[in-house]
């Protein structure tokens, strides 16, 4: 794999793999680093691809790896509960932006609660943007595993909204 050839990969796939790392997360400063890593880490050991899965798969799985061995370091899983506010649209009237952030909120909360691997499917899916193919691939299951399980969690998201 040579410069230009790096330079194509992580611009393709940088912000896929940083959206990635924000899922698991929640936290920019820890995700930029984890993607710096997983890229560089990719360079690294590019020998060792060998393209039984796409590229994106390949580094959200070094990326998912990084996560892990930093989770195991500090003996702590930081919570998407730590994720630093969202800028509020100056378009939208005071009242709708604390509706918004109540409804966030509470859909963030009910996702903290989903258990796996409806949590982890959906946050691939959704904060990730991964196909159903590499959900799959990601978690060594089939693409209708996926689909199927991102499906469940997301009716489950939807009962227990209803149910407050």
């Amino acid at each position: 794999m040579d410069r230009d050839n790096i330079a194509k990969l992580y611009e393709a796939h940088f912000m896929r793999v940083f959206s990635y790392c924000m899922t698991l997360s929640g936290d920019r400063m820890l995700s930029e680093e984890i993607t710096q890593e997983a890229f560089f880490r990719a360079f690294m050991k590019r020998e060792d691809y060998h393209g039984g899965s796409s590229e994106v798969t390949w580094l959200c799985t070094i990326a998912r790896n990084i996560f892990i061995d930093k989770k195991r370091r500090s003996g702590r899983l930081e919570s998407l509960d730590d994720m630093s506010e969202e800028i509020a649209d100056d378009s939208a009237g005071p009242e709708q932006t604390v509706a918004d952030r109540d409804q966030s909120y509470r859909i963030h909360k009910l996702l903290q609660e989903l258990e796996e691997p409806y949590r982890e499917v959906f946050e691939l899916r959704v904060f990730g943007e991964l196909g159903f193919k590499e959900i799959g691939q990601r978690l060594s299951k089939t693409e209708s595993w996926a689909r199927v399980t991102y499906h469940r969690a997301k009716l489950k998201l939807q009962e227990r909204m209803a149910d407050q």
